[in-house]
């Protein structure tokens, strides 16, 4: 608890970014309504990604009334310790709050959830839909990037199969793989994502 707050941080989108996000809002050129950001896999083992995740984040984090006035009280205080100086955007926050009900003014577009995309090749989408908020789109990038990890494991799990596969034909009578492959891994990994 710090300032006497009672939410919980987790829950607290504004607080759910790299702390250099806080004051990009004040670096954008006069007159900037609108954002329209994407998100691509940029490449790595494999030529091609399962998109899957997104779902998840946007129904933990960024469905329905996130933004209240006891979070951006909560937000301005602790980022106020942490940058020693006032460089949060109250009125912005509070604009969501009052204006949205604290819904996000944002549209964010993506590929199904499963579907394997080749490298390079745009996701999703974030555009904000209030000119007054153009700096949101940005904003939610920490959070919107979190699906990196739930596809890294579905693009792995999927890359086991095809070899499970491969060995199942050479092999085996049976080609079943629906208990084939036994994944251990949720008891070493970082988090529940």
């Amino acid at each position: 608890m710090m300032s006497g707050l009672q939410s919980n941080t987790f829950d607290n989108i504004i607080l759910l970014c790299d702390s250099y996000k806080v004051s990009h809002y004040s670096q954008y050129p006069a007159g900037t309504e609108f954002i329209y950001s994407y998100f691509e896999s940029r490449g790595g083992r494999f030529p091609n990604s399962v998109f899957f995740g997104l779902q998840y984040i946007l129904k933990k984090n960024l469905v329905g009334q996130v933004i209240t006035h006891e979070k951006i009280d909560e937000a301005k205080s602790i980022l106020l310790s942490h940058f020693g100086r006032d460089i949060f955007n109250e009125e912005g926050w509070r604009y969501i709050a009052n204006h949205h009900k604290g819904y996000l003014p944002i549209i964010i577009k993506a590929v199904p959830e499963g579907t394997l995309v080749p490298t390079k090749n745009v996701l999703m989408t974030v555009e904000n839909t209030d000119p007054k908020c153009y700096w949101l789109t940005t904003y939610l990038e920490t959070i919107l990037v979190q699906v990196w990890y739930p596809m890294a494991v579905a693009t792995n799990s999927r890359a086991m199969k095809q070899i499970i596969v491969k060995y199942l034909h050479e092999t085996a009578d049976e080609f079943s793989t629906e208990f084939r492959l036994h994944d251990f891994g949720f008891r070493g990994v970082s988090s529940i994502e």
